[in-house]
Formats: C-alpha cells, structure tokens, sequence
C-alpha cells in the first residue's frame, strides 16, 4: 500500500526499516524522521506521517510478541496497556485540513 504519495513510499519500505532498526537495537525509539532519513527521503507535505507512526506501533508491537515468546525462560515483557493503544478512526484527522490555506 502506498503510504506516502510524495515520495513514492509503501508500507512494506517502511516495514523492512524498521525491522532493521529493531534487529540492530530491539528497544530504540523509533520515530517516522528516523526512517524518513534511512530511506533518504524528506517529509514534504507531513499528510502521511501519522500513518507512518501507526506503521511503527503495529510492527513494533509484533515484533516484540515474537520476542517475547523466543525468549529466555523467566523474561517477562510486559504487555501494552490498553489505556495506550489507540485506533485512529480515520475521517476528520486523516487529511490535510482545507479550512486554514495561506493562498
């Protein structure tokens, strides 16, 4: 799925990015300048990057369960509270807003 239009990025870039991230460091902040600059691209309009942040939550989030039960016996990764995990429910926040234009 094409996630960013300007740059012309998919989900699966993003994906294998971060992937690469956290076999480096399984525990790194990750943030969407980080893999913007992995991938040598600028964020240009931003219309994407909340995308992007739902990108690296739900890859992250799975590649800590497959952590987690290859684990050492005894190691306890503690699960996300459900307080924290969101769904954005797309609409109003998922486009630019044409209410504040400069021209």
């Amino acid at each position: 799925m094409l996630v960013c239009q300007c740059n012309v990025i998919t989900d699966r870039q993003i994906e294998q990015v971060i992937l690469d991230f956290l076999k480096e460091d399984p525990w790194a902040i990750i943030v969407p300048a980080k893999v913007y600059r992995e991938l040598e691209k600028r964020c240009k309009c931003a219309g994407c990057v909340p995308n992007v942040v739902d990108i690296i939550t739900a890859v992250t989030e799975k590649y800590h369960l497959q952590l987690q039960a290859g684990a050492a016996p005894g190691t306890v990764i503690p699960p996300r509270p459900p307080a924290l995990r969101r769904k954005r429910a797309g609409g109003r926040h998922e486009r630019r807003s044409t209410g504040h234009r400069a021209a």
